[in-house]
């Protein structure tokens, strides 16, 4: 529009100059007026829509760069040619990327499953005899083990959703087997643990459910010096661990699932990794199962895992 006032101020002066009427020189201007502001809403139209296709086809630019539309001038020819080239260099660098870490974590997975097999021969070796000094070793040792499986379960959560088996598990066979596997840990400590049993049945992925429940004994058993650990399970299918532990600050409850996170415990506790809980809270979104929990310092924690759900179907 500027340069159409230039050029109306020219064209004025000229005729001014020869002495032609202002109206002729008015009606002409007129008309390149009339012209001009067709010509630029056709502009516009045609600017519009490449600019949605444009919109459009950047949503999905690291998906298919072939979905850019046309280029209607050399500058945008150049500028396709430009965003084909950096795709180009975004795939290699991802796959070189992918594949480096696909060779990582097939690594330390094979280190996971070699390191058991030492745990396993000292556990042996030290229940050979029974002594205070070998039980607290064994209780060491246990926890070298745990360690080893919540790294293993870390790599396992990565993979999605082919490691699921989802059909009707027995929630009591889940819960008296992590039982049976802490019991040591409950002498050791000289804690109680009532659970009445249970004759629920669950849809859920029977290997991921005990990781859950057997990662909620750990932290109850880990911060609960004195008294013991509840079980119980509900007709609505929740299962709650209730310990008589040191409790959670009002303040860290509602971040005790995130990654890392150990807040005032995990400052007590030295040992406290923050992955727990958080590996807990991933596997239960994995199978559509509720975790939260409730707690007070001083008087203990409750974890609940609400089973009941209707998203998953028994394969």
């Amino acid at each position: 529009m500027a340069a159409f006032g230039l050029f109306a101020v020219i064209f004025w002066v000229i005729f001014f100059l020869y002495r032609v009427e202002t109206e002729a020189v008015l009606y002409a201007a007129g008309l390149c007026a009339l012209a001009g502001l067709i010509l630029l809403g056709a502009g516009y139209v045609r600017f519009r829509r490449g600019h949605m296709r444009r919109m459009a086809a950047l949503e999905n630019l690291l998906v298919l760069t072939e979905s850019l539309p046309a280029a209607d001038t050399p500058a945008e020819a150049d500028f396709r040619a430009m965003a084909q080239r950096m795709k180009a260099a975004y795939d290699a660098l991802a796959s070189e990327a992918d594949a480096a870490r696909r060779e990582n974590l097939d690594w330390f997975a094979a280190w996971v499953h070699q390191i058991k097999t030492p745990i396993a021969v000292m556990g042996l070796t030290l229940q050979a005899e029974d002594t205070p000094e070998h039980r607290a070793l064994e209780a060491e040792l246990f926890r070298i083990s745990q360690y080893a499986q919540m790294a293993l379960t870390y790599l396992r959560l990565g993979e999605g959703a082919g490691d699921l088996r989802i059909e009707s598990v027995d929630l009591d066979k889940v819960i008296r087997q992590a039982v049976h596997k802490y019991a040591p840990q409950f002498v050791g400590r000289k804690l109680y643990l009532r659970y009445e049993g249970t004759d629920e049945k669950v849809l859920s992925d029977e290997k991921w459910l005990a990781f859950i429940v057997e990662q909620l004994l750990d932290n109850a058993v880990k911060y609960t010096p004195a008294g013991g650990v509840t079980i119980a399970v509900s007709a609505e299918k929740v299962l709650s661990v209730a310990d008589t532990g040191i409790g959670v600050a009002a303040s860290d409850l509602p971040r005790i699932f995130e990654k890392g996170f150990t807040g005032y415990n995990g400052r007590t506790d030295k040992s406290a990794t923050g992955l727990g809980l958080y590996l807990c809270r991933r596997a239960a979104d994995r199978l559509h199962h509720r975790l939260w929990a409730q707690s007070r310092p001083g008087e203990g924690s409750v974890f609940y895992l609400d089973m009941h759900t209707d998203k998953l179907e028994v394969e």
